[in-house]
């Protein structure tokens, strides 16, 4: 992953989203030789120089300030995700200038003993927490249960982004099966953003675009996405079709881990399978495990 293309990538990404009625310029007509807005546009709307922008579209990020970055997602209508990997891409750049700056991203792989007694009292609601990337890090029984799919016959570190890609079982399982890839590069690329030196996020990225065209094509639309609140329609294999709604939270004690909170509204049908699962996952002889640790970046 070279942040500099990423720059330059992006920004194009961005700005071909854009016609000029809707960033508000007067659209004459006529032919454009490029989709959406032209780079002089974009440089207008920002309130710098077309040359200026040219040059940070090309990966030249040298000393560009936060109110830069500001003008142009304002030009370019980023929401909260666009933005903050904007930043992270342009402040990547900037310490790529200067080695002795890099660190390697360590990404956590184990809970503490604490927090995984604190998850595993949340009985009536299916509880998994992932690093940034999409490693199932722990769960508890019921979540065990829900994604058990995806931990059977899989060796560590399951992956939520390599079984929704690679495993055959996954377009079964998840009923807006494309609709899930869409948002799982696009969770990844915002993570790349963040932590562009994790080595394994990089053959995580690299496994993936060797083996799906899929994954491939919608990697290089540069899409961002922050995974915070949703839901998920699943078609599990003991109980049948579930509609649940997340919340997703980083956690302050783990940092680097995020647990999502999955739930259904009371008095649906999903909340009744949903308790058959919990009551299935209950009486299982033995403990269901949660995912095996991996090593560190």
């Amino acid at each position: 992953m070279d942040t500099h293309d990423d720059i330059g990538e992006f920004l194009t990404s961005r700005r071909a989203k854009l016609t000029p009625i809707q960033a508000g310029l007067p659209d004459f007509g006529g032919r454009r030789r490029v989709p959406g807005l032209r780079r002089e546009e974009v440089a207008l709307l920002a309130g710098m120089s077309a040359e200026y922008y040219k040059r940070l579209e090309r990966g030249n990020a040298s000393g560009v300030s936060e109110a830069v970055i500001y003008g142009i997602s304002r030009a370019l209508q980023l929401n909260d995700a666009e933005h903050a990997h904007l930043y992270d891409l342009i402040r990547t750049a900037n310490a790529g200038a200067h080695p002795q700056r890099r660190r390697a991203t360590t990404r956590k792989t184990q809970l503490t003993a604490g927090m995984q007694q604190t998850i595993d009292a949340m009985s009536t609601v299916p509880v998994f927490i992932q690093n940034g990337r999409l490693d199932a890090v722990a769960t508890n029984r019921l979540g065990r249960a829900l994604f058990s799919e995806m931990f059977d016959d899989v060796r560590p570190p399951v992956n939520a982004a390599r079984f929704l890609f690679l495993d055959r079982r996954a377009q079964d399982f998840y009923q807006d099966w494309e609709a899930n890839t869409r948002q799982i590069v696009a969770i990844l690329r915002a993570e790349a953003g963040r932590s562009p030196y994790d080595r394994q996020l990089s053959d995580l990225v690299g496994e993936l675009s060797t083996r799906s065209d899929l994954f491939r094509t919608l990697w290089g639309a540069h899409d961002v996405k922050e995974h915070r609140t949703g839901t998920k329609s699943i078609h599990h294999p003991i109980v049948g079709d579930l509609d649940l709604t997340f919340q997703s939270m980083d956690l302050a004690s783990d940092r680097g881990l995020q647990m999502l909170v999955f739930s259904a509204k009371p008095g649906s049908a999903s909340h009744d399978r949903l308790q058959m699962l919990a009551n299935w996952a209950a009486t299982t002889p033995s403990p269901i495990p949660a995912a095996a640790p991996a090593r560190d970046a």
